[in-house]
């Protein structure tokens, strides 16, 4: 641990007496933007078991989140989008997962929420569908709304790019994503990130997140796989700019 006491040696160490079965873990990233590699495969490694996951999706099979499917570590998943993981698919499917479905935008506002010591909040999202069964209806100005909870997790595991040794944040681009409030409606969070500078470093303007949130942060290394690799040669590359060209002419 490092001087600060919030810098650790490794993802495990970072964790140390925060993991237990039944624990309600936040899990950042969308699709493979921004997830938490090194604090996943930790959490697979230890074991634990019957966890709830909140995250917008469970990544792909056998990286990220997936890692923890095939392990049979997660008893219910709350999330917006499954479509990249076959797995889930049949987990769910066949009665092994629990699922609890979100509108993208909806599972944004609830972690939102929570982090903001909101209980709940009415949103015109889902009205009318099966998102809305069993949810409290108000109208507004004559608008249907249902009522939707905030969330909150025994721990949140969250990857930005940069931290300061107290914990102040910077995210990069598209990572920004879910981690940044998922920082926030964590009991506990713990963050990996790519590069760790001394404290007074980072312009105050462009902190994302304040290490007040921040309670471990460990230095990882990172894989960033790509989700849907998708490639065009150089030849059909040149082909494509010089007809483009050519019509703005």
């Amino acid at each position: 641990m490092g001087t600060s006491g919030k810098i650790y040696n490794s993802a495990a160490e970072a964790l140390e007496g925060l993991l237990r079965d039944d624990l309600t873990i936040m899990a950042g990233g969308f699709g493979l933007c921004g997830i938490p590699e090194n604090l996943i495969a930790a959490v697979r490694d230890s074991g634990v078991k019957g966890l709830t996951v909140i995250s917008n999706n469970a990544g792909v099979d056998g990286f990220g989140l997936g890692q923890l499917l095939n392990t049979h570590q997660i008893k219910k998943m709350i999330s917006s989008y499954v479509g990249e993981n076959k797995e889930f698919e049949r987990q769910y499917l066949s009665g092994e997962l629990e699922l609890e479905f979100n509108p993208q935008g909806t599972l944004a506002e609830r972690i939102r929420a929570g982090g903001a010591g909101i209980p709940a909040f009415y949103t015109a999202t889902g009205v009318g569908t099966l998102v809305a069964e069993g949810k409290e209806e108000k109208t507004f100005d004559g608008r249907r709304y249902i009522l939707e909870t905030g969330l909150v997790a025994d721990l949140s595991i969250i990857k930005a790019w940069k931290a300061d040794e107290r914990g102040n944040l910077i995210f990069r681009k598209t990572a920004r994503n879910f981690n940044p409030i998922m920082a926030t409606a964590g009991k506990v969070t713990v963050v990996e990130v790519e590069e760790i500078v001394p404290t007074g470093s980072i312009d105050p303007d462009h902190i994302h997140t304040p290490g007040i949130y921040v309670d471990r942060i460990v230095k990882g290394t990172f894989e960033k796989r790509i989700e849907q690799r998708t490639t065009r040669s150089r030849s059909e590359a040149l082909a494509q700019d010089n007809s483009a060209q050519k019509e703005s002419v």
